[in-house]
């Protein structure tokens, strides 16, 4: 396989945010929604360039030779240069939704976003007012003389630079908002509402910090390299090669400075200088930064028009009103769609296990904590109940680290057995085993999803639980948690597949049967959702299955380094990404099988990470009617034909817009389930 048959991951990455963008442009959803779409565009930008960008760098400062060896076709420089570039286009497009639509929306609404420059004398009373009182006690000015040490600017805080008038002293301000609200609401006389940044506060008020005459003030923000993430993104003899380049550079580098471009070029020149920043580090930017806080932008009309109308989670036809969840279990599999059905039944089920005399332990996998949590609460209870209580926590989980790290500790004081990271590999798999002790001895019962355990997320995220007593399921969790407890060294499964042990060769294996069906004339294809696609070898197996006239169609939320309807390589592929009001973050892998289908879920994509450097657990739905009701599911998205767009070579995003009537997955899956619901 040539390396141009693969798309870029960080272009893919970079492809999957302009569709973020485009929910921001889209007149079909409501205005509020499309503030969020553009706060999600930021955060999501911030996190790719103190991540991926920093890791690109890294490379820069690997030996040409020391690439060669590793056996590495990264060409930083070149690929840095396409990231600015795209990056660019996108803001600038970014700019004209928030300044051509948004703001316009907006004042048509009666709600107006205003300037320093446009306060009424009202306004200028209240914002002086509103200066001393709540942001003179969290900043104050330093000032720097041109030959002055830098001052340490923190990751994404908010700054102004300020040229003072008639001296060559530069002083710097801190914008507090994360003391204060970035959004204040300002008195209206009655006529509108209107609201202003906190920078606009503070700026209007700067003379008073630094007691003279200025000539401008200017937004910066500096992102720096998240370091620790390092090994999320590579392993091996590259990860060591990337940590001894880093060892060399101070802590959290800067990666990218975002600067007013209104600020004069000899000041940039003298901020390059002063904070030892590359060209490449310099990004221009708008009069403001850090738009993921517009999350927090508030609506004071209270008009529910701006908003996504409430979809609240619905009953689980069956799970509803059991007095006890296990017994149903025993019986048969339930499966639940989040953010669609009530995430209850699962505390409840950690509760109901926590209280049952008959229960002889707990195990769980814990990845993303909430910072409230009921399922840990649960577990808590349950260690004062008497119950073993087993909990892995994924202590790199990327930007998570402080709330899994307290309730790991609030769980090791409880007593209950708590395992952190092994080294060099992540334990991302979504588990939880009861053990009860019932008549033929000790049953398992388990949890297997492929989100994570967190009750906030479940709100948002499109994820599937699978409930079961089934020991074909159950007693195989077990046995991966014998491994995570380090009992065994490679679990023995034969149902469900492990990463980094079975899942590369069980996958490729049913790729295969799928072209042997084709080859000998029976139906052959599959249904393959996943976040990401990136594994090359994974890529190179579905283009053969393509040239050997299997079917393949893809649902890809974010990366996809194949390059789906070329011919001679992969005219039998289709790839659409669906992006609307929850997050795709389900993995469903459906194959033909010849006409006797089968179909897993899992908590892994296929990317190499997930395949070979983290513990994952595939698992297939034996259930009957749980298959019938998660085929419907996926079926739906299949002709998803409103939010879904056509993943292509040229990173076009275009809408798929087929058929004569419009289907909209996500809310067509709500409509099914709550049929189902009664």
């Amino acid at each position: 396989m040539k390396k141009a048959d693969l798309t870029n991951r960080d272009l893919s990455w970079l492809s999957f945010n302009h569709r973020v963008l485009q929910e921001a442009q889209d007149e079909r959803v409501p205005l509020y929604e499309r503030i969020k779409f553009l706060a999600i565009y930021s955060s999501n930008l911030d996190e790719f360039f103190r991540v991926r960008v920093a890791s690109l760098r890294s490379f820069k400062d690997l030996r040409k030779k020391d690439r060669r060896k590793l056996d590495l076709e990264v060409r930083p420089k070149k690929e840095l240069k396409q990231i600015r570039s795209i990056v660019h286009e996108q803001q600038e497009a970014f700019g004209k939704i928030f300044r051509g639509q948004i703001l316009p929306e907006l004042a048509a609404q009666g709600i107006h976003l205003v300037r320093d420059t446009d306060f009424t004398e009202e306004q200028q009373a209240f914002a002086r007012r509103f200066f001393f009182e709540k942001i003179y006690p969290h900043t104050y000015a330093i000032f720097l003389e041109p030959d002055d040490e830098a001052p340490f600017l923190q990751n994404r805080d908010l700054y102004f630079v300020i040229e003072l008038e008639g001296t060559e002293q530069l002083a710097l301000v801190d914008i507090p908002s994360e003391n204060l609200p970035r959004f204040v609401a300002l008195p209206s006389g009655g006529q509108g509402q209107y609201i202003t940044f906190l920078d606009d506060i503070l700026r209007c008020n700067l003379e008073e910090l630094v007691d003279q005459p200025f000539l401008g003030a200017y937004a910066i923000k500096l992102s720096r390299d998240a370091e620790l993430y390092i090994d999320d993104e590579y392993s091996g003899d590259l990860l060591d090669k990337l940590r001894k380049s880093l060892e060399k550079r101070n802590v959290g580098s800067p990666t990218r400075f975002l600067y007013d471009s209104d600020m004069p070029a000899d000041l940039l020149k003298r901020l390059r200088n002063l904070l030892g920043l590359s060209k490449d580090d310099l990004i221009p930017g708008a009069r403001y930064h850090n738009f993921n806080d517009f999350f927090t932008f508030p609506d004071p009309t209270g008009n529910p028009a701006l908003h996504d109308p409430p979809m609240q989670p619905l009953p689980h036809p069956e799970l509803e009103g059991q007095e006890q969840l296990l017994p149903f279990l025993a019986r048969k599999d339930a499966m639940l769609h989040f953010p669609y059905q009530k995430y209850d039944y699962v505390p409840k089920l950690i509760a109901e296990a926590a209280a049952d005399p008959r229960v002889a332990s707990i195990k769980i996998t814990l990845y993303r904590v909430a910072s409230r949590s009921a399922i840990v609460e649960s577990l808590l209870k349950a260690r004062e109940n008497g119950k073993q209580v087993t909990a892995f926590i994924e202590a790199k989980a990327r930007f998570d680290e402080q709330s899994n790290i307290y309730w790991g500790e609030q769980l090791d004081k409880a007593g209950a057995d708590v395992f952190y990271s092994y080294p060099g590999i992540k334990v991302h798999t979504k588990l939880l085993l009861i053990q009860r002790e019932e008549e033929n001895g000790l049953r398992n019962y388990a949890f297997l999803g492929t989100g994570n355990f967190n009750e906030k997320t479940a709100r948002l995220y499109g994820d599937h639980a699978l409930l079961t007593g089934d020991a074909r399921l159950a007693d195989e969790v077990a046995r991966i948690f014998m491994l995570l407890e380090k009992k065994v060294l490679i679990p023995r499964c034969e149902n469900m597949f492990v990463s980094p042990f079975t899942t590369r060769e069980r996958f490729a294996g049913l790729i295969e049967r799928e072209m042997g069906h084709a080859r000998n004339g029976r139906e052959a294809y599959m249904i393959l959702k996943m976040n990401s696609l990136e594994d090359p070898a994974m890529i190179e197996k579905l283009y053969g299955a393509s040239k050997a006239g299997v079917k393949i169609q893809l649902i890809i939320r974010g990366i996809c380094c194949l390059v789906p309807g070329v011919e001679g390589l992969s005219e039998n592929i289709e790839a659409v990404s669906i992006l609307d009001r929850f997050l795709e973050h389900a993995r469903v892998y459906i194959f033909g099988n010849g006409g006797r289908e089968v179909m897993y879920t899992a908590s892994a994509d296929w990317m190499t990470r997930n395949l070979d450097h983290r513990v994952e657990a595939v698992m297939p739905i034996l259930d009957v009617s749980v298959y019938r009701e998660l085929r419907h599911i996926i079926a739906l998205q299949l002709r998803d034909n409103t939010k879904a767009r056509r993943i292509d070579a040229e990173q076009t995003n275009a809408y798929k817009e087929e058929g004569e009537q419009p289907v909209r997955a996500q809310l067509e899956i709500y409509r099914f389930l709550k049929e189902k619901a009664g």
